[in-house]
């Protein structure tokens, strides 16, 4: 009988160590291959090892040019540019420029209006948060104590001086209390 339990419980337990051990053997691929076959879709992964277009000013001799595919036209320049560059006109240059290259220098380093974004989204922050600390000040926070006016505290000063508090080096040591006012 304890046998039987024991078995039982190891029998519900064999499905999810199968599954486990398919994913851990199998990895990522077999999580996708399941999600593939209950009709999910899938991302694909960009094959890093292949040479990739970037413009970037630091890099001036991109990996791969960047038209790949040529049209018929593009063709025609690619022959002639490797004749004599003096028999091409600027506008077949620069042509053949863009089958190399998307921007030049120049387009690259050209300012863009970036700046004026981050100093939105800052200043719409600063702003956010000073409507939350008003907003604390009027609904969150209490009611400034009576002790903090400036009565009080001249009633407590006068307090002090009375009770001649700190009479060597404190704060009754700077009254003259013949003259009733504070000494020079």
């Amino acid at each position: 009988m304890f046998l039987d339990i024991f078995l039982s419980d190891k029998m519900l337990a064999l499905p999810a160590f199968r599954i486990g051990h398919f994913l851990a053997k199998r990895g990522l691929p077999a999580f996708a291959s399941i999600r593939t076959a209950h009709g999910h879709e899938i991302a694909k992964q960009e094959d890093m090892s292949v040479p990739k277009y970037i413009d970037r000013q630091d890099t001036p001799l991109p990996d791969v040019p960047y038209q790949q595919e040529l049209n018929s036209e593009q063709r025609a320049l690619k022959v002639k540019e490797r004749g004599s560059w003096k028999d091409l006109t600027n506008e077949e240059k620069l042509a053949i420029y863009r089958i190399m290259f998307h921007q030049s220098y120049g387009e690259m380093k050209k300012p863009t209006n970036e700046w004026k974004t981050v100093i939105g989204g800052l200043l719409y922050f600063v702003g956010f948060t000073g409507l939350i600390v008003w907003w604390q000040r009027v609904y969150v926070y209490p009611k400034m104590p009576h002790t903090l006016t400036e009565d009080w505290k001249a009633m407590q000063a006068r307090r002090m001086l009375d009770m001649r508090m700190n009479p060597i080096e404190g704060f009754a040591s700077k009254w003259d209390y013949e003259k009733n006012e504070w000494k020079k």
